[in-house]
Parts: structure tokens; sequence; C-alpha cells
């Protein structure tokens, strides 16, 4: 239970200005973590740092361990010697949305280049460490990746049944074939976990505290579910029996199919859930504090099965529950993690969460569809959620009360005694004023940005995850507005003189 008041801002790297196409750890990172001091926040929130695969999601990647190498700062390639000033000439890329198909190639062309130099000197000692110290995840996911290039990027339950089985003579060859390309992986990791490590490090020293985002699913096409094939769901040809999802709800009339490989969570019990153990002891070293994504399905799970073309026709079944958390704390100790318990309400997920006094999210977005009993309307709330204006499935703000029913406007402008000509900024205060001991803005909606800066629509496959802002955006109006309210509703609670 965090019993502090505190606020802070929702922003995924990808989303920072810059000349390359895309967001990453770089100068206006670190520019930003300067902004949220001076804007009295202490949170910071991002979406999963891992390999994106399918879709360009944070929530499908292709390790449940590694980072994105997108997300590599080439000027810091630069200050290493790898690369040389013609090396970061990019191409005119756009700079409010992330083209993913051109950037990908420009950034992994880079990176190769980056990769041709340093192996052309001995490892630093700090490489070195880092592969020794990472190997129980890092080497089976660089072997994979490598894998996959070698199979024409093909799942890996595709590839030859040798390999697809992790036979034991197929893998040795594979890692000699192809140990070149599994060195520029493990050279890529490395990259990005110092840079991470490194800025989360300033934020911290500036009493900012960052929350992660751990989806409760892997991807079906990942390092995770081809090297621990077993403690999943799968016949014997690597396909999966079932697959994850949400029944219809409101986001679509057909549900969410999701496809993610199922745990088989009697297996993962045998060993004490050793994979998860050692999964959430790697976040906690990225993150102050942990986001569980579909917190419910560790009480209960829609499963589909595993052709299914909607998640519309499935079954509920029991999760771990108690016997997991009670596992994960006897490993780990009390765990700083927030409960994404949002969906349709089940009294069972409510008190597996206040079991563990694990705070719940309140979402203002969903608050204004019933009357006066809704339990996202701020009168309602304990102390221990987060409560945000909306998350990166919603609509901006803005754009949300653009699109929604005149009653709902009306109720809002009611509760609010407004006249929705500004209602992001309405949302803001409701939340910083409310109960919550945490308030999580999207930048977004602190920008006044209406739907053409949605982060991600739910069940919709394409054109998600791409939005930026450019620097002009980032304003001192702002800060000054959150700084202002931070103080007025007790959320400023940086040490004096900090």
């Amino acid at each position: 239970m965090i019993k502090q008041r505190l606020s802070g801002i929702l922003l995924h790297p990808t989303s920072f200005p810059g000349p390359y196409g895309i967001g990453d750890l770089g100068a206006e990172a670190f520019h930003f973590v300067d902004w949220l001091a001076k804007a009295q926040q202490q949170l910071w929130q991002v979406l999963p740092l891992g390999p994106t695969g399918f879709g360009d999601s944070p929530y499908q990647c292709f390790s449940a361990f590694a980072g994105n190498p997108l997300l590599i700062a080439p000027e810091d390639l630069l200050k290493r010697g790898y690369l040389g000033y013609r090396d970061l000439a990019a191409p005119p890329f756009p700079q409010e949305r992330v083209d993913f198909g051109p950037v990908i190639q420009w950034k992994k062309a880079l990176l190769q280049k980056a990769y041709e130099h340093f192996k052309t000197h001995e490892a630093p000692a700090a490489f070195k460490h880092f592969v020794e110290e990472e190997k129980a995840w890092l080497h089976d996911y660089a072997l994979f990746m490598a894998l996959k290039d070698e199979h024409g990027g093909r799942p890996w339950n595709q590839w030859r049944p040798a390999l697809r089985d992790r036979d034991a003579a197929a893998l040795r060859n594979a890692r000699k074939r192809l140990i070149d390309i599994i060195r520029f992986h493990y050279f890529q990791q490395w990259l990005f976990f110092e840079q991470w490590r490194a800025l989360k490090t300033y934020a911290n020293e500036k009493h900012i505290r960052i929350i992660g985002d751990i989806p409760i699913y892997v991807a079906m096409d990942s390092a995770d579910a081809w090297s621990h094939r077993s403690q999943f769901l799968f016949d014997d040809q690597a396909k999966p029996v079932v697959v994850a999802g949400v029944p219809p709800d409101y986001f679509s009339p057909t549900g969410q199919l999701w496809g993610n490989p199922i745990y088989d969570w009697e297996k993962m019990a045998e060993d004490g859930f050793s994979w998860w153990i050692q999964r959430i002891r790697a976040n906690l070293r990225l993150y102050d504090m942990i986001r569980i994504d579909h917190f419910r399905g560790f009480y209960n799970y829609w499963t589909v099965p595993g052709d299914a073309q909607t998640a519309e026709h499935g079954e509920w079944r029991d999760g771990p529950r108690t016997d997991f958390f009670d596992a994960i704390i006897a490993a780990l100790g009390d765990l700083p993690l927030l409960a994404e318990d949002l969906g349709e309400p089940d009294p069972g997920v409510y008190e597996l969460r206040d079991h563990y006094s694990f705070p719940g999210m309140k979402v203002l977005q969903f608050a204004w569809d019933s009357d006066a009993s809704n339990a996202f309307l701020p009168h309602n709330y304990n102390k221990n959620c987060v409560v945000y204006t909306g998350t990166h499935d919603n609509d901006t703000t803005r754009g949300w009360y653009e699109k929604a029913s005149e009653r709902e406007q009306n109720y809002v402008r009611r509760y609010l005694r407004v006249d929705g000509g500004d209602i992001a900024w309405d949302f803001i205060r409701l939340a910083m004023a409310s109960t919550a001991n945490l308030a999580v803005i999207p930048m977004q909606d602190c920008m006044n940005l209406g739907s053409e800066a949605r982060m991600n629509t739910p069940a919709v496959a394409a054109g998600n995850w791409a939005w930026r802002y450019p620097p002009h955006q980032l304003t001192a109006g702002i800060q000054a507005g959150l700084a202002e309210m931070a103080t007025l509703f007790g959320r400023n609670n940086r040490p004096k003189n900090a």
C-alpha cells in the first residue's frame, strides 16, 4: 500500500521528440525528467520496454526480459566512438508520428554499423559482465532472434522441428553457426540496459519514481514461449491449445482476441513459479513500481480455442490466486505492484487485490455512464488506488468528451460545474484533487490534444503506438499548472530544496 499522495505523467519513451523517427533514451528523455521535476511531479509511468513484434505493440514483445533496441539513443554510440557524425544523418522522418517500417530499417542498420566497430576492439569489461549477469534469459533471447532471422522472420513454431523443439544438438550447432548474430543481440541489449539504467538513476536522483508495466501474458512469438514451452498449453506441434483474450466488452462487441499462449499454471506451481519470480525480479531492477496489466487473470482468465477467429466463445478458468502471490512475496518480499483491475467487475478479483493491499485503478472517462454509485467517480474512491484521466487504451480526454453522449457530457458538466470548454484540465484537476493516493495523467491530456494523439485503439491492429509530441508542446505553462495542482492538493511531497 502506497501511503503518500503523489502524481505524475504517463508517457512512453517512443513519444519523445528528436530527429531519428522515434523517441529514445537520449537527451530528450533527460530533458523530460528535468521538466517533470520542475512540475513538482514524482511519478513517470511507461509502457512495457521490450522489443516489439507484430503490430509494434509494447504488449506483444519478443521477450519479457529484453529491452527494445529502437529506444537506444544514437548520440551515445557517437560518444562511445562506435559511430561518426555522418552516421547520424537520419532520413527526413515525420516528427509527430512514428513510421515504424522505415525507422526499424534505419535503426537496425545503424546499430549494425556500431557493432561492426565494437567487435574490432576488445569487449569492455562492462559488456562481459552484462552477458554473464543476464545469461539466464539473454542467451536464449539472442539465439531466438538469430534463428528468427535465419527463418525469414517466421514464428518459432514454424521453424524446422529440431529447432522448434529445442533439440540439444541442433541448438549447439545453431549457437556456433550464428555466433556473430548472437553477439550482435548481446551488444544491443547491453546498450539498452546501460542507457536505461543511467536514465533511471538520473530520475531517481530527481526524486522521480518510475512505474513500469508487466503484461500478464507473453507473446506467442517470443523467446519466453519458445524456451519455456512446457510451462504453456501447447500441443505436440507447438500450436497453442487455447489463447488469451477477453469476452465482449466496452472496447469491442466481439471481445478482444489477444492470441497469447496460456500458462500451464499447475506446471508453473511445481517449481514455485520460478519463471515468474525471475521475471518480476528483473523488472524490479528496472522500475520503482510495477503495474500488472490484466491483474484479473491471476484470479480467473478467459480462454479461447487456439483456432478461434474472435474472442466471443470461450470459458473462464481459475487462476493461481493466492498461491502465486504468496510464492512471489516469499521469494522477493513486499511487492510495489499496482493492479490493473479494469473490465467487468468480479468480487473475487477485488478480494485478491485487497488481500495484498495492491492499489487498483480508477479511470475518470469510465465514470459518467450511470449514476452516483459509479465506482469511477471520485467520491467513491478509497485512498489506496491510482486515478487516471485515461490510459494508453483510451481516447484522449478531449477526444473522449467530443464523442461522448449528451447525457454523459451533461453529467460531467454538472458534477464539475464547468462548461466543458477545457475538459482535459478539468479532469486533471479532478484527478489531482481526489482522495486517490496516486494520480497519473497521460501527457496528451496535459497538452489538451484530441483523438489524433490517441496512443492505442484496442481490437484495431494497425495505426497504434505512433504518437509523438514536437518539442514546443512541452511548455512552461503546463509545467506551472501541474506544479500548482501538486502543491494545492498535497501531492508535492518532494524533499525540501529538491
